[in-house]
């Protein structure tokens, strides 16, 4: 859709959700309406507080804001779908699932993306694959329920923590490398971001406290990684479906092996994010990003109803 056409529609900013990125998710679509009303669009901000919530009159396309619970994981986008609403990102099946970390892996196996090996174990029973272990909770956003289990004294923790969010249990094995997470619009990768967090792992705590990490964008790799880090975290947006856009989570070990480990429906959007700052290398600013999400979406609503 040409961004004249864009312009016709009165747009409704989502944001907020009942989940644990609640706060989060207020900065990003604060920052969205932000560059979408200065363009001069018509927006609305829609505090969205749980599944009872209220759109203005006449509006053309919901930008879907809400990360984590309630907003990636395929609830909203059900709602939506009822209403009739178009909205950005992906539809619903898609949205759960990559949001569930036990289905996305299962399809990331079966397409031949690397990934962690893994098990699954329900509350209460033992993990079998030998420490160090990541122990999950397959269905969290923004690394809530993830913990690096390296001696078996933090073990009975961690596995207690995933017990109280989720009916199953991720276990997987503990690759030691750098965190690198890539952008993907469309069919087309951004440039590479590489986290290095000042201690631990990229946790929910360094995602959001200003300072606990680095962040290098583009990436400091040769030509050859970028490309085969580009070229893995298409294969896995497109292993689970995704036709809009996502954000993978990639590690590389000193050998030079990459392994997936999630992707992102809803990535963060305010100006510092990282999707942004990959886009930015590439040549795209903030609004260029906003609109081709917008755009990719409705081309994608269109073409699922036909």
């Amino acid at each position: 859709m040409k961004t004249a056409d864009l312009k016709d529609l009165h747009l409704a900013v989502l944001m907020g959700g009942p989940g644990s990125e609640r706060e989060v998710s207020l900065r990003s679509g604060t920052a969205v309406a932000r560059a979408f009303r200065g363009a001069g669009y018509r927006v609305s901000e829609v505090d969205v507080k749980g599944p009872d919530f209220e759109l203005p009159d006449g509006i053309g396309l919901c930008v879907n804001m809400i990360h984590g619970t309630f907003g990636e994981d395929g609830q909203i986008q059900a709602i939506l779908e009822q209403s009739g609403v178009a909205y950005t990102g992906e539809g619903e099946a898609a949205s759960r699932i990559a949001f569930d970390k036990l289905a996305s892996k299962e399809l990331f196996v079966r397409s031949g993306v690397p990934t962690p090996r893994s098990e699954v174990i329900a509350p209460g029973a033992k993990p079998t694959l030998p420490l160090p272990i990541v122990v999950k909770a397959p269905r969290e956003g923004s690394s809530v329920g993830v913990h690096l289990v390296r001696e078996a004294g933090q073990l009975e923790a961690a596995l207690a923590d995933c017990a109280n969010l989720d009916r199953e249990i991720l276990i997987e094995e503990l690759v030691e490398g750098r965190e690198l997470t890539v952008g993907v619009v469309g069919d087309r990768a951004l440039a590479v971001v590489e986290i290095r967090p000042h201690e631990g792992f990229y946790d929910y705590a360094h995602k959001y406290t200003k300072g606990a990490s680095e962040y290098f964008c583009p990436a400091p790799l040769d030509e050859t990684t970028t490309r085969r880090v580009q070229e893995t975290a298409v294969a896995a947006h497109r292993a689970l479906g995704l036709k809009v856009y996502s954000r993978v989570d990639i590690l590389l070990r000193a050998d030079g092996e990459l392994f997936v480990l999630e992707a992102n429906t809803i990535p963060g959007m305010t100006e510092t994010s990282l999707l942004p700052k990959a886009a930015a290398a590439v040549g795209v600013d903030f609004l260029a990003l906003c609109e081709e999400i917008a755009g990719l979406s409705l081309q994608h609503r269109k073409t699922s109803k036909s």
